[in-house]
Order: structure tokens, then sequence, then C-alpha cells
């Protein structure tokens, strides 16, 4: 059976697309560090691609650790998260719920880039749900709560502690609010 964190194939396909839109938003932090490595961003490509039905998933579970292997590459905080949210997003192929890490790091690496990290994260959070459509909203809804299952991402491992647990949080008490602005608070 498989885990409640997987998604079917075509509710992966849905938040694939909205979990490249997140890590493209910071992709420049990575990007700007290393820009010769074309790791994230191919990631990102890949992830587009899946979203359209283009790739299939056995090819994408294979390749989906290349992005986060481009984390090694760089110093730069945001630059690791930045390419963390690359690899979070190119998984979702593998697992759903792997479309929340990749939010959560684009979150974090908006943070770590920026002076007023709080700020900058509620600003990465805010955009993440204001660009999440109805069918993306409602296949994330089907995840379960952070920390409640742990036969995949959002089990007890890195997504659920820290700045990444929290902005996790965050999302999911939106997905269930009637409106996006109104879980972000």
């Amino acid at each position: 059976m498989p885990s409640p964190q997987s998604l079917s194939e075509a509710d992966r396909r849905l938040v694939t697309a909205w979990a490249a839109d997140c890590a493209e938003r910071v992709l420049v932090f990575f990007e700007t560090e290393a820009p010769t490595d074309g790791r994230p961003r191919d990631a990102i490509a890949r992830t587009r691609a899946f979203a359209q039905g283009e790739l299939d998933t056995a090819g994408e579970i294979r390749r989906r650790f290349v992005a986060d292997r481009a984390a090694q590459a760089v110093n730069s905080p945001s630059a690791v998260a930045a390419a963390r949210a690359a690899g979070q997003a190119a998984g979702v192929a593998h697992m759903g719920a792997h479309a929340l890490g990749a939010a959560a790091y684009a979150a974090k690496a908006a943070g770590l880039a920026a002076t007023d990290q709080a700020k900058a994260v509620s600003g990465e959070i805010s955009w993440q749900l204001e660009h999440m459509n109805a069918p993306v909203r409602a296949a994330l809804r089907q995840l379960p709560p952070l920390g409640e299952d742990s036969a995949g991402p959002l089990g007890s491992g890195l997504l659920a502690s820290g700045i990444l647990g929290s902005i996790i949080r965050r999302i999911q008490a939106a997905l269930g609010s009637s409106s996006p602005e109104e879980g972000a608070r």
C-alpha cells in the first residue's frame, strides 16, 4: 500500500508545477554563487516536463537527487536552500509530499538572503499560497499533517523540524482555511 504522502500520479503532476514555481523563485541565490552549475535549473525544467506528462515517474525517481547534490557545491546558506528547493521539487515525481519540501526550502532560502528573515519568509509563503490554484490546494490537502506519518518526507526528518517544519505547518494550516491570506497570518 502506498504512503498517504505519495498522492496519485495525476495529483503529483498537478503539484509539481507549483513546486517548480516555488523553487524557481529562489534559484537566483544558487546561480549567483554557482553560475555554471545547471543542476538545479535542469531539475526545475524536468519537474515542469513531468507536470506536462512529458517524462515518466520511473525516470524521474532515478534522477531526483541530482539537484540536491548541487547544494554541496555552494557555501552560502541561501544558495544551499535554493538547491534543496529544486531537489525537493524534482522529488515530487516520486512522492507528492516533496512539494511542501520545495516550498519550505524556497521560503527558507528567501529568508536567509534577506535582512528581515521573518518578513521574507512570510512574504514567500504568502506568494506560494496565492499561486496555488484550487486543484493544487485540493491535492495538497490530501497529505497527512506534518509529523503524523513516518513513511515519507513529512515524517520526523529534516522537514519536520526548525524553520522548515514551521513553514510547512503554516502552509498546511492555510490549506484548511477559506483564503490564502487568512491561513498565512
